[in-house]
C-alpha cells in the first residue's frame, strides 16, 4: 500500500514535466515566429563586424578629347570677336578641349582573403588607369587588376598590405529563399560605408543584361556607388554581389539586383587562377520553345531549349545533337526554359563528359557530350566567289505557300540575297501583308531549309509537306529558316496551317 502511495505522485510529476517541456517548446516556436515576422531586432553587431571588410573603390582614367560642348558663335562684325577668338585660341574648331583630362568614378568592393584579394564589379573599374582601394579606417591602397569578366560583371583586384586584412567569406546563395533577410553594405554616392536591410524579393531574375542572367532581387536600398559591394545573409555570409538597380531617377526604389554568390565564386576562382574565365561550350544556337513550337513538335508543354543550329565540329555535332532537338536535361540538371542552358553549360568544367537528354521526333534520346572551351565568337566571313547569274537561264515561276512566294535557289537568287552556296532549300521572295508568315517576321531572302521536321530543297517540297500536314489535321507547321541579313542565322518559325 505504501509502495503504491509513493509511486503515484512520481508518475504525476513525470507527466507534468512532459507537459511543461511541450508547453515551453510550443511557446518558443510562437516567439520565434513572431520575432521573424517582425524582423531582426538589430543588425548592429553584424554590421560592425562585416563593415571592416567592405571597401571603397575609386578609379581614374585619362580621356583625350573635349567636353563635347560647342562654342558659341559671334557675328563677324562683333567688336568682341577678336578678343573672343584670342581667348579660345587653344580650343578646337568643334569647341572640344584638345588637352587630356582625368575622369573619376566611385564604387564598392569587399575583401575575401587576408592577403588582399578584393571583389568588385567589372564596370566599376572599366578602362581605369589607376585603381585605389580605401579601407574603412581611411587607409589608401593601390590596387592591381588580376582579371575581370564582363559577362557576369565581376572583377578581382589585389592590394598589398603589411598586415592581414579583415575579410568575409561567400555563402551558399542557392539556399536563399524569397523573404530571407539580407544586408547590403557599400559606398552609395561616395558617402562611405552605408548599411541597408531588406529581404530577398525574387530569385533567378533575368534583366536582359546577358546570357547568364540569374540575379537575386532585393529591396535592400542599393544606390549608385553600391556597385560591387556585398549582399550578406543574416549570418554574415556573402550571398551576392550588388550589381544593378532598376530606377528611373538613379536612386533606390526598392528594386536592386545582385550576382548570386554561387555564380561569383566560380568566376572569381578562375580569375584568381587564370586571370580570365574558362567557360564550358556546347556549340549550338538555341531558341525559346513557345507554345506554338511545342504544339508543332508534339511536346505537350513548352519546356527545354530548341536547337536551331549546330556548330561544325563542335561538341554537340560530335555527340550527334541535331537542329530540331529539344534539350531538356544537361548533366543531370533539368532545362525548364531556354535561358537555363547557357548558364549551366558555362558552369560545367571544360573537358568533362556529361549526359544530355533531348527530345527528337517525339522520342527521348540521351547522348554523351564532352564539354568544350568557350572562346570569343569570330565573325563569319562574307560569302565569296559567287558565280555571275546566268543570263540565258529561264525564270522559274514562284510557288505560293501560306502567304509566301517561294523560289528555287538559283545562282542569280543567291547573288541577289547574298545566300551562301552551302545553304539548301527554298527562298522566300515575297510575303503577304496579312499572312501568318508576316506575323512571324518572315522576310524576302529567308531560306526555308526544313518544313515539318523534314529537309526541303525546293518550293515544291515545302508545298508538299504543308499539304501532308494539313491532311493529317495538324494545326501548325514548324519551318527552319536561314535568316536573311543575319549571316545565315538559323531559326525555327511555327506557322498556322488553318
Amino acid at each position: 500500500m505504501t509502495h503504491q502511495t509513493r509511486t503515484k505522485p512520481c508518475a504525476i510529476a513525470f507527466a507534468d514535466f512532459r507537459w511543461a517541456v511541450a508547453f515551453c517548446f510550443v511557446l518558443s516556436l510562437v516567439w520565434a515566429t513572431a520575432t521573424q515576422a517582425q524582423g531582426p531586432g538589430s543588425v548592429a553587431d553584424l554590421a560592425e563586424r562585416l563593415s571592416s571588410a567592405v571597401v571603397n573603390i575609386s578609379t581614374s582614367q585619362t580621356v583625350v578629347g573635349g567636353s563635347g560642348v560647342p562654342l558659341p558663335e559671334l557675328p563677324e562684325n562683333s567688336p568682341f570677336k577678336e578678343f573672343f577668338d584670342d581667348f579660345f585660341k587653344n580650343q578646337q574648331r568643334d569647341g572640344s578641349l584638345p588637352l587630356p583630362r582625368k575622369v573619376s568614378s566611385l564604387g564598392s568592393g569587399f575583401i575575401i582573403d587576408p592577403s588582399g584579394l578584393v571583389v568588385t564589379n567589372a564596370h566599376v573599374i572599366e578602362a581605369a588607369d589607376d585603381i585605389q582601394v580605401t579601407l574603412p579606417d581611411g587607409t589608401h591602397l593601390k590596387a592591381k587588376l588580376l582579371g575581370k569578366d564582363v559577362k557576369t560583371d565581376l572583377a578581382l583586384l589585389q592590394v598589398e598590405s603589411e598586415r592581414a586584412l579583415p575579410h568575409v567569406q561567400f555563402g551558399d546563395s542557392d539556399k536563399m529563399r524569397v523573404g530571407d533577410w539580407v544586408i547590403a553594405i557599400g559606398n552609395p554616392f561616395g558617402l562611405g560605408g552605408s548599411v541597408t536591410l531588406g529581404i530577398v524579393s525574387a530569385r533567378n531574375r533575368d534583366i536582359h543584361s546577358g546570357a547568364y542572367d540569374d540575379f537575386i532581387q532585393t529591396d535592400a536600398a542599393i544606390n549608385r556607388g553600391n556597385s560591387g559591394g556585398p549582399l550578406f545573409d543574416i549570418h554574415g555570409n556573402v550571398v551576392g554581389v550588388n550589381t544593378a538597380i532598376l530606377s528611373p531617377s538613379g536612386g533606390s526604389i526598392g528594386i536592386g539586383f545582385a550576382v548570386p554568390a554561387n555564380t561569383a565564386v566560380k568566376v572569381i576562382d578562375q580569375l584568381r587562377e587564370y586571370g580570365e574565365t574558362r567557360r564550358g561550350w556546347l556549340g549550338v544556337k538555341i531558341q525559346l520553345v513557345t507554345g506554338e513550337i511545342a504544339a508543332s513538335l508534339g511536346l505537350g508543354e513548352a519546356r527545354g531549349a530548341l536547337v536551331a543550329e549546330v556548330t561544325a565540329q563542335g561538341p554537340a555535332q560530335v555527340s550527334g545533337i541535331q537542329p530540331g532537338d529539344v534539350i531538356t536535361d544537361f548533366a543531370g540538371r533539368p532545362i525548364t526554359q531556354m535561358r537555363d542552358l547557357p548558364r549551366i553549360v558555362a558552369n560545367t568544367p571544360v573537358g568533362q563528359s556529361v549526359s544530355v537528354t533531348l527530345l527528337r521526333d517525339g522520342r527521348e534520346v540521351t547522348v554523351q557530350v564532352t564539354v568544350g572551351l568557350l572562346e570569343e565568337a569570330e565573325t563569319p566571313a562574307a560569302t565569296q566567289g559567287e558565280s555571275a547569274p546566268d543570263a540565258t537561264a529561264q525564270p522559274v515561276p514562284d510557288v505560293d505557300v501560306l502567304g509566301m512566294k517561294l523560289a528555287p535557289l538559283t545562282d542569280a537568287v543567291r547573288l541577289q540575297y547574298g545566300i551562301g552556296k552551302d545553304v539548301k532549300g527554298a527562298v522566300v521572295t515575297q510575303v503577304a501583308p496579312d499572312s501568318p508568315a508576316r506575323e512571324k517576321m518572315v522576310e524576302p531572302g529567308d531560306v526555308i531549309t526544313e518544313a515539318g521536321e523534314k529537309l526541303v530543297t525546293s518550293p515544291d517540297d515545302v508545298r508538299a509537306r504543308v499539304a501532308e500536314l494539313q491532311e493529317e489535321g495538324k494545326a501548325n507547321i514548324l519551318l527552319l529558316l536561314s535568316k536573311s541579313g543575319r549571316q545565315g542565322e538559323m531559326r525555327f518559325i511555327p506557322l498556322r496551317l488553318r
